[in-house]
């Protein structure tokens, strides 16, 4: 029995799927259902039931999936403690961002090249995500850390989390509109054509709970990924921006002005996330150190 074929068969159940699964583990599927198949015939029993629409366990299956993620878990721990007593870095260290978030508010690109010129056999995989997608990797150990926007949901009690940034949500308008005064009521958003970034992105889940607790559903004319899109959708007089708090300088370069929006005043925040359920590797320990400390730096 190889460790490989653990993690294949850890992978197809995770998922229901062999070809989810596949995809997943960069696989084709006729190899992954030959391994799967080979382990089956090792064991002496069918792991999985192949016969409905999705792959379920069968009754051994079941019984053996927790001792199969015990068996990955420890070889994993193993390679950590020898990577940790020999001061060696070394491996992935794979990091997801919120659109934008490497050029606007921190300086990421720095933090992680100083990593790569201190730790240079280690290699960095970068990726731009929503931060819905990014915490749903996070916890299938697909991300090591993730720079995200908190949606006001819940937290995982598998995922830590540290708030690096707080700033208000504010109402973006074409700077040559004066039908609005310093601020406005949340409430004064009903059925205004509104330009939002896209659903699963920290801002827009914590202003769709605002509304929702409000009662009432915002009528979203515009979405995009990155909030100068917005301001600029916003100057050109198609509706109100919801966007992160702008100094008067950054409005104006966009041909925006900003409104407050109160009663009340929904907030966005920015957070460092990491899976906390399980070791993270010597590298991924190393740089979300330097990640924690470089982005409180900036704040």
């Amino acid at each position: 029995m190889e460790l490989r074929h653990l993690r294949y068969f850890v992978t197809v159940a995770e998922e229901a799927s062999f070809t989810r699964a596949a995809a997943r583990l960069h696989l084709a599927q006729p190899g992954l259902s030959a391994q799967i198949r080979q382990l089956e015939r090792e064991l002496g029993h069918p792991l999985l039931d192949r016969g409905g629409r999705t792959v379920t366990l069968t009754e051994v299956g079941a019984a053996v999936l927790p001792h199969a993620k015990a068996a990955l878990a420890a070889a994993e721990r193993v390679g950590h403690t020898v990577d940790e007593f020999t001061g060696l870095l070394r491996g992935q260290v794979r990091i997801g961002l919120i659109s934008g978030a490497a050029v606007e508010e921190f300086d990421v690109a720095a933090v992680l090249a100083d990593f790569h010129h201190d730790h240079p056999q280690v290699a960095i995989s970068l990726t731009e995500d929503t931060s819905e997608r990014m915490l749903a990797a996070l916890g299938r150990g697909e991300l090591d850390v993730a720079l995200i926007g908190m949606t006001g949901a819940e937290p995982d009690p598998a995922i830590g989390v540290e708030v690096v940034l707080e700033t208000a949500l504010v109402a973006a308008v074409a700077a040559a509109d004066h039908g609005f005064g310093a601020e406005l009521p949340l409430t004064a958003l009903r059925d205004r054509p509104l330009i939002c970034l896209t659903p699963g992105t920290g801002i827009r889940g914590v202003f769709e709970r605002a509304c929702a607790a409000a009662g009432f559903e915002p009528t979203v004319a515009y979405e995009a990924a990155a909030p100068a899109l917005l301001l600029r959708l916003a100057a050109r007089g198609l509706g109100i921006a919801v966007v992160p708090e702008l100094t008067a300088a950054e409005a104006a370069a966009f041909g925006v002005r900003m409104v407050r929006i109160v009663e009340p005043e929904p907030r966005g925040r920015l957070a460092l996330a990491w899976r906390t359920d399980r070791p993270a590797s010597p590298a991924a320990k190393v740089l979300l150190g330097q990640l924690r400390i470089a982005l409180r730096a900036d704040t």
